[in-house]
């Protein structure tokens, strides 16, 4: 593959900006994407290019495809793979980076009254120096960070997105296979994450880790530029921030699979679907990644783990907070320590929606301490029972309106919901806000792979079929039973791989 790329001013509305080059020049490697002989379009969020200023006519055509695999640069852009290091799976690593990745530059989004900017990067676009494999990708897999990202966009999770996938016509090779190579186009609100300000922090040099400090401020707190210590108004603010997200991952039942500092975004986004999955029967011990032999990063284990992440990220901070390093340790553990009332916080508030119970009136029925024993009962009965936690809310709906035989039916014999029910029953939860936030659609673990494998062998069909019913997770589609349905009896455990 020759390495090289042509202009390409203004295509298809595409401006970038290259501010994270420019400005952290010490973590920016400057690298071109590699090119491929036969690129061909698979996949392009068309509503996401429109969010953009991008046209999708254009990115379809023959140049628009060059661009989105970073053969042709828009205005602006100046390519780099981005430096970082990061605890995976506990370990630390001082020097991973985007070893198969670009950061192409950013987007000003716009008509966007807060002037938001995002990340244009590239996933499998050729080996950089931080490479630790051959730096492709293979095609399931990227359609995998489709299918994943659109599917919690559509459920309120904050997360990056995929606005194209682009084959290049070349074989990967995966163990013994060879595989259709691909390359992603993936927008996220930055990249920045705590590994960045790890390598930062290692590297001794107290100057860049300020800059990068005042970058991801501007980025991400705006309204903490003016704070007397900008270091501190981002931790308080990412603490926040991934507070909600994890809470959002367990409302919905998602498990990450690599919960490394490396994959802990700033901005409180999800991102990188390698081994992840949504949980059928409720397990907090349900682990999924074939990497995963301890259960580090299982269902249960997601919000502690957030925790230690975040902690990690404040020691990178403590020469910034302070100049006596006890000092330092206080206000870190101070921000620190609002960690767990924010997660209960956003899990409470998100609890409650779920049951319907979200009311003024309600909440006052109900507080804390009685939402978390009547959660506490809901959920042991669904882990004692393998009960399937998406579905069980629907069915719990359908109670709220008076029709409780399916979710009676989800257990077995003259097993029957315990005393947590009937309180819940007397609170007369709200039926319709319970489908509002309660999703009928999840990529079923069933259902994905099987649908990854048919779009790697040039059937699309099933891939897209799926895609189309993550869009819109909340409605009752006629004749789409089976997005709806659990996994057949029978059926074997369900193992993800990174796809590196």
């Amino acid at each position: 593959m020759e390495e090289h790329a042509e202009s390409l001013p203004r295509f298809a509305g595409a401006v970038l900006e290259s501010a994270f080059a420019r400005r952290l020049p010490e973590m920016a490697v400057p690298f071109r994407a590699a090119r491929p002989e036969s690129p061909e379009l698979v996949e392009l969020t068309e509503p996401l290019a429109r969010e953009l200023g991008l046209d999708p006519a254009a990115l379809r055509e023959e140049r628009g495809v060059r661009f989105l695999i970073g053969n042709a640069l828009a205005a602006g852009s100046v390519p780099v793979a981005q430096a970082y290091a990061g605890h995976q799976f506990g370990g630390y690593s001082p020097r991973l980076g985007d070893g198969r990745a670009l950061l192409l530059g950013e987007i000003a989004v716009p008509g966007d009254p807060t002037a938001r900017r995002v990340d244009l990067h590239l996933k499998g676009s050729g080996r950089t120096p931080f490479a630790r494999a051959d730096g492709f990708a293979a095609l399931g897999p990227m359609l995998r960070e489709v299918l994943f990202g659109e599917a919690m966009h559509a459920l309120g999770v904050p997360t990056s997105r995929a606005l194209a996938v682009v084959a290049t016509g070349r074989r990967v090779r995966r163990d013994a296979e060879l595989l259709p190579g691909a390359v992603l186009a993936r927008v996220a609100a930055s990249h920045l994450r705590v590994g960045s300000f790890q390598y930062a922090r290692a590297s001794g040099d107290l100057g860049l880790l300020a800059r990068l400090v005042d970058f991801a401020i501007e980025r991400h707190v705006p309204e903490g530029a003016g704070a007397e210590l900008p270091a501190r108004a981002l931790l308080a603010a990412t603490v926040r921030a991934q507070a909600d997200l994890v809470a959002r991952w367990m409302l919905v039942g998602f498990v990450h699979g690599v919960m490394n500092t490396d994959n802990t975004t700033i901005s409180g986004e999800t991102i990188d679907y390698g081994p992840c999955a949504f949980i059928d029967a409720y397990d907090p011990e349900a682990v999924f990644s074939s990497i995963d032999h301890g259960g580090r990063y299982a269902y249960g284990r997601q919000p502690g783990i957030a925790g230690w992440n975040l902690t990690r990220f404040a020691e990178t901070l403590l020469p910034l907070l302070a100049p006596e390093p006890e000092a330092a340790e206080e206000i870190a553990l101070a921000e620190l320590g609002r960690y767990p009332e924010r997660f209960t916080a956003s899990w409470d508030a998100g609890m409650r929606e779920k049951l319907g119970i979200a009311e003024a009136a309600q909440r006052a029925g109900m507080g804390d301490d009685a939402l978390a024993e009547l959660t506490g009962g809901l959920l042991d009965d669904l882990r004692t029972h393998r009960i399937d936690y998406t579905l069980a809310f629907r069915e719990l709906a359908e109670a709220a309106r008076g029709d409780a035989a399916a979710f009676r039916a989800r257990y077995p014999g003259t097993a029957a919901p315990g005393a947590w029910f009937a309180r819940w029953l007397a609170l007369d939860p709200d039926a319709a806000a319970m489908d509002r936030v309660n999703p009928v659609v999840i990529p079923r673990n069933h259902l994905v792979d099987p649908a990854l494998d048919a779009a790697e062998s040039g059937e699309p069909g099933p891939f897209r079929e799926l895609l189309a019913a993550v869009r819109t997770p909340f409605a009752v589609r006629p004749g789409g039973e089976r997005f709806a349905a659990g996994p057949p009896p029978g059926a074997p455990r369900h193992v993800t791989f990174c796809g590196t």
